[in-house]
């Protein structure tokens, strides 16, 4: 089996057990050692390339992650188009607990992490006005349509540091500036594709609604154990939209909206 890919997708184990086929490579790069090998298989007919952003063993928490080697991995291995699913939290009342956003905006709160390629000698200015890939959000938002996935086509995700969770005020702050999603992991992963000309693709699969709702008390600031069990009970909706998704990305062709 070949060491290429077609399409790569940030997701753990979980993603790709069901394959057969599958084949772990290790990928080393200039800027360290990716968070695990790499799982090559064959998805309906593409190549996909599986790597766990936290580890297979969810080592790694958010603000260590390194992500400029996995990225720069999904670079050796050829990808052009990478899927980056995540858990998040709601920040607006419509907006809940099972759904899925594909998200098109970040607001990046983290700090101290290492977020671009471009450190000199060779320094690039490269725009983020609109960082994530037009074409992949709408295949992402039909597939999600035709297997009757409840998905919010469009959405800001403000990006947060962790390993905590939000105190009140912070939430408070995040939900009256009107972004719908938050996370951990969205910064810089999606812009360090766009660095390297890799179309990338957030689809946020929401488990809770952060530190809580102010006008629902019943509603319960967030907890890892919920994140977990939301999480579960649609990993096999995230699996299926995978999937879809895979089938509908063209690849062997420039992306219209990255490219052009």
């Amino acid at each position: 089996m070949s060491n290429r890919a077609d399409i790569g997708v940030f997701g753990g184990s979980g993603f790709y057990e069901f394959l057969e086929g599958v084949e772990e490579v290790w990928i080393e790069t200039p800027y360290g050692a990716p968070s695990d090998r790499i799982a090559l298989a064959e998805m309906n007919g593409k190549r996909v390339a599986f790597l766990p952003r936290h580890g297979k063993d969810h080592r790694y928490p958010p603000h260590k992650i390194n992500y400029r080697a996995n990225l720069w991995a999904m670079k050796e291995l050829g990808v052009k188009r990478i899927i980056g699913p995540s858990a998040a939290g709601s920040l607006q009342p419509h907006i809940k607990p099972g759904d899925f956003v594909v998200v098109d905006q970040f607001v990046n709160r983290t700090w101290g992490r290492a977020d671009t390629f471009f450190d000199g000698p060779i320094t690039k200015h490269i725009s983020a006005a609109d960082p994530y890939c037009a074409e992949l959000r709408s295949l992402a938002v039909k597939a999600a349509h035709e297997l009757k996935i409840n998905v919010h086509p469009r959405g800001t995700v403000v990006v947060i540091q962790g390993p905590r969770f939000s105190t009140r005020a912070e939430s408070k702050e995040f939900s009256e500036r009107g972004w719908e999603v938050i996370n951990m992991t969205q910064y810089p992963e999606g812009y360090l594709a766009k660095e390297l000309g890799i179309c990338y693709v957030n689809i946020a699969l929401i488990t809770d609604y952060d530190a809580g709702l102010e006008d629902d008390p019943q509603v319960q600031p967030v907890t890892h154990e919920e994140v977990m069990r939301v999480f579960q009970a649609n990993i096999d909706k995230v699996k299926q939209l995978i999937a879809t998704l895979v089938e509908m990305i063209p690849v062997g062709s420039s992306c219209p909206s990255c490219d052009g």
